[in-house]
């Protein structure tokens, strides 16, 4: 199991990582983020993508979506993809990672894979 300051250093070693932030989509807040604040302010980031995330959810109830999770949510940007992923453990309900890549200097399926382990390996 690894920390939180693991996971987000692991999260920016993806190739085309430009930040990464533990966000709480009650409060909107990053519990911690890493990244280059110079391309993307990653706390107005968190708390933009919670809307994101709140709506999903919305969306899934008045759809009757009960017996079905996000595993992610993609947003593809000209430059850049946006990746959010809300966490299963029972220990981590109500937080999401979210991942900010450099379009062309990375893979999106391999992020996606790279992301889940560590979504998996990380202890909250």
């Amino acid at each position: 199991m690894a920390n939180l300051e693991t996971s987000l250093k692991d999260a920016m070693s993806i190739d085309g990582a430009i930040g990464v932030a533990l966000v709480d989509y009650g409060s909107g807040m990053a519990l911690g983020s890493l990244g280059d604040g110079g391309e993307l302010d990653l706390n107005v980031a968190a708390a933009g993508n919670t809307d994101v995330v709140r709506a999903k959810m919305r969306a899934m109830e008045m759809l009757n979506l009960h017996d079905n999770a996000i595993e992610d949510i993609l947003i593809t940007l000209t430059n850049q993809y946006h990746m959010v992923r809300p966490l299963t453990a029972p220990t981590a309900r109500g937080l999401f990672l979210f991942l900010v890549l450099n379009r062309e200097r990375s893979n999106l399926a391999m992020a996606r894979h790279r992301l889940k382990q560590i979504e998996f390996s990380l202890e909250v």
